[in-house]
C-alpha cells in the first residue's frame, strides 16, 4: 500500500510538470538571411561568402523563470563562392549545399524581450550543387564530374551562439551563429590522387521571430 501511494505521488508530480511545461510552451515560424562560408584547414582566406535564406519552425520550452529551451527544423541554405587566377585564366566556383537543419537552443533571458542562446545543430543535406566556371573562356565545367571529385557528408554537425529580442508578444528579432564541427565534404580525388579536404561549414544567420 505504501508503495503504491509513493507511486501515486511520482506519477501525480510528473503530470503536474507535464502539465506546467505543455501550459507554457509556445509555437512559432521563423525565417531570414544566411551569409555563409566553407573554411578548410581552420582559416577563412581566399573564401568569399554565400548569400542564402533560411525558415522553418520551432518550439520554446520554459525550465525556469529565465531559462528555455528551443528546437527548431528549418530549411538552410550553406555553401560559399571562391574566384581565382589558374594559369591565366579567372576560375569561379560556387557551392550550393541545402539542409533540414536541426538547432536546440538554450536560451537565457537577460532582461524582458532580450535573450542569448547556445546550442548544437544537426543538419542533413537533402540538395547540393557545385558549379565552376572559367570567365576567361566563358567555359561551364561538367557538374557530375565535379561532384564525383568533391563528395559532400549527408550529415553535418555544427555549434550555435547567438541572441535576440522580442519588440512584441509575438515579433521579434534572432541573430546567430554557427560554427561547423564536421567535415562538410569526404576525401577528395584530384588527378587520381586523394586528400582530406578538411572543410567545414560557417554561417551567420538574421532574421525574423513570430509567435503564433
Amino acid at each position: 500500500m505504501y508503495k503504491l501511494k509513493k507511486m501515486k505521488k511520482i506519477f501525480l508530480g510528473l503530470a503536474v510538470a507535464a502539465s506546467s511545461i505543455a501550459f507554457g510552451q509556445q509555437f512559432g515560424a521563423k525565417a531570414g538571411l544566411n551569409v555563409s562560408s566553407m573554411t578548410k584547414d581552420g582559416t577563412l582566406s581566399d573564401q568569399k561568402s554565400k548569400i542564402g535564406f533560411n525558415a522553418g519552425i520551432f518550439a520554446n520550452f520554459p525550465v525556469g523563470s529565465n531559462f528555455s529551451i528551443q528546437p527548431e527544423v528549418l530549411y538552410s541554405q550553406y555553401g560559399d563562392k571562391e574566384e581565382r587566377t589558374v594559369d591565366n585564366s579567372t576560375v569561379s566556383w560556387g557551392r550550393h549545399l541545402d539542409y533540414i537543419t536541426i538547432p536546440v537552443m538554450a536560451q537565457y533571458n537577460i532582461v524582458d524581450g532580450l535573450f542569448v542562446e547556445f546550442g548544437p545543430e544537426f543538419g542533413f543535406m537533402v540538395n547540393d550543387k557545385f558549379k565552376v566556371k572559367n570567365e576567361t573562356s566563358n567555359s561551364t565545367i561538367s557538374e557530375s564530374s565535379l561532384q564525383a571529385q568533391y563528395p559532400y557528408n549527408k550529415f553535418n554537425f555544427g555549434l550555435g551562439i547567438g541572441g535576440g529580442y522580442w519588440f512584441t508578444e509575438n515579433i521579434g528579432l534572432n541573430v546567430r551563429y554557427v560554427a561547423g564541427m564536421t567535415d562538410a565534404t569526404e576525401n577528395v580525388t584530384v588527378g587520381g590522387q586523394t586528400f582530406d579536404d578538411n572543410t567545414k561549414n560557417n554561417v551567420f544567420q538574421a532574421g525574423l521571430n513570430f509567435k503564433f
